[in-house]
């Protein structure tokens, strides 16, 4: 259904891929990969028709309809959830409105009788009167409750805002659909309504940007690879992905081994006797072969991992935290409930619960942004703490360059050329650095985030889903950091892998009351079995 024909993109003298022809076939589901900066949105933005390729064709079947989702979450503020997902078809959405009007007219004459007819035809030509119901379980599979469907969307945070337009592509029900990054703000109930909704009743052809491995697994059947300048096609999921391609790579290495060591073998004999009247002959005649040998072209791969250098300035005492009865409500909901725990020096705690149980709430009472009903909280001796918020929003909303808003944070603390090479670390080239903080990435926030928590050097680390917006190499190094770290890690993350290289130590949050568990999270299941960073037992829950 989309044939893509010497594909070529660039960016003023950089290449992002060259020469890409791809066939891209019916109800298959193709997970888009690769390092940031590499052109996985611009490959969809170049699919959507707002951006026009270098040099190559792309040709869509006729009368195919693409949906993508949107970003613009500021666009409908005064309209309410359940219409923005119905205008998700804009044909339906527009001979409804039109028919309200009518029926609402004081006049109705034998024209508008007509148009009436005209617009009847439409609505059931594109189901219109079962419209809202379908919309209204696309917004509560994603997580929109009930009572929010027909409040206006000024009512809702950045991140149900983008639930929402996620919603209006799904009810859109295009033949080919364009997700870009689908579940960053996404609980992980919804992550799994998600995907078994597009396993299960999305019929097109399904092309996703997604960092989430898990999600990638379990939902492609074909990944693209946007790596050395190219876009390569894999079948399968993403760990088949991955194998195939270190296969790919190794066989290349070996093959390049072997060729370098003939051409030497071979280039020994030449030098020894292409003077020889005797056997001139032959040395000239494997010169010649060396000549025609082509070694493999063995590029260098665009993915580069960030640097999370985490160091603590001084080690705190050895009791870091103490927690006593903590509770608290949100109107008649009780979110938290005489929760007690005791933290150490250097531990890395997991927090884990279903989604709304309060695991952000407590964190934010202990740095003393909510306040708690009842229960108090004591930290310890020469305790000095670095917060990464879920929404970067609380932090990245001034009008400010990267470079000015790091070097405002640290206060002059440390000289620029630190600044500089912190960001460098985290992958900010000399040019992103001057990118305004309100139009980078979600991946960009996130890693200049954790650039301004490595100049902190505190001792005390709270992070809330640090992964949501990091690709698969910068989760990778930040696991790898964290696990290095010497001091105390308190966070929050439905990323089973993540959690499972990290954590020393399990506290989950029930409905029962808290369990306080010393060991890993594979150890945590073995004894308790309750395993919340996995969709299948939270669904049957």
């Amino acid at each position: 259904m989309i044939s893509i024909s010497n594909l070529s993109m660039l960016y003023g003298a950089r290449l992002l891929f060259d020469e890409v022809n791809i066939n891209l076939i019916e109800n298959n589901r193709y997970g888009v990969v690769g390092a940031n900066g590499t052109g996985k949105s611009t490959f969809l933005r170049i699919l959507t028709g707002d951006e026009t390729p270098s040099l190559g064709d792309i040709t869509i079947a006729k009368r195919a309809q693409v949906g993508w989702l949107k970003q613009d979450q500021f666009q409908y503020e005064n309209n309410t959830p359940l219409e923005v997902t119905i205008q998700g078809k804009p044909k339906l959405w527009q001979a409804l409105e039109e028919k309200e009007q009518l029926l609402n007219s004081d006049s109705f004459d034998e024209k508008a009788g007509y148009r009436l007819g005209e617009l009847e035809e439409t609505i059931v030509h594109y189901h219109g009167y079962t419209a809202e119901t379908f919309a209204h379980t696309l917004l509560t599979g994603l997580g929109v409750q009930q009572a929010q469907h027909e409040k206006p969307m000024n009512t809702l945070s950045g991140g149900f805002k983008l639930r929402v337009l996620l919603a209006q592509a799904l009810f859109a029900e295009p033949d080919i659909l364009l997700l870009d990054e689908p579940t960053n703000h996404l609980d992980i109930m919804s992550i799994a309504w998600l995907e078994r909704y597009l396993k299960n009743n999305f019929k097109g052809i399904l092309i996703f940007i997604s960092h989430d491995q898990n999600f990638l697994n379990n939902l492609s059947t074909h990944v693209l690879d946007i790596d050395y300048g190219e876009i390569r096609e894999y079948v399968g999921n993403y760990d088949k992905f991955l194998k195939e391609k270190q296969e790919i790579v190794d066989q290349k290495l070996h093959q390049q081994k072997y060729l370098e060591n003939k051409i030497a073998h071979m280039q020994q004999f030449v030098d020894r006797f292409k003077a020889s009247a005797s056997r001139s002959r032959q040395a000239m005649a494997r010169e010649k072969m060396i000549e025609r040998i082509e070694l493999p072209d063995i590029k260098k791969s665009s993915r580069i991992s960030p640097a999370f250098l985490f160091k603590q300035k001084r080690p705190s005492g050895k009791t870091v935290l103490k927690v006593d009865g903590i509770s608290k409500h949100f109107g008649e909901r009780t979110v938290l409930n005489n929760v007690g725990f005791t933290v150490n020096r250097a531990e890395k705690i997991a927090l884990i619960g279903h989604n709304g149980i309060g695991k952000s709430t407590l964190l934010k009472i202990l740095l003393n942004r909510y306040t708690a009903d009842a229960g108090a909280y004591e930290w310890g001796y020469e305790t000095h703490i670095a917060y990464f918020a879920q929404d970067h929003h609380e932090q990245l909303n001034q009008n400010l360059t990267v470079l000015e808003w790091l070097s405002q944070e640290r206060n002059h603390e440390v000289t620029l050329d630190i600044i500089r090479k912190a960001l460098g670390q985290v992958l900010f080239t000399q040019d992103d650095v001057h990118k305004n903080i309100l139009n980078i990435s979600g991946g960009e926030a996130a890693r200049l985030l954790f650039a301004n928590i490595v100049l902190q050097q505190s001792n005390i680390l709270i992070l809330d889903e640090p992964t949501n917006h990091l690709d698969l190499e910068a989760r990778n190094a930040l696991a790898d950091s964290l696990t290095r770290y010497e001091g105390t890690l308190l966070f929050v993350s439905h990323d089973r892998h993540f959690v499972s290289n990290i954590a020393t130590r399990i506290i989950a949050l029930t409905e029962k009351g808290l369990v306080d568990f010393h060991g890993s999270y594979q150890d945590y299941l073995k004894k308790y079995g309750d395993d919340y960073l996995n969709q299948a037992w939270l669904l049957a829950q």
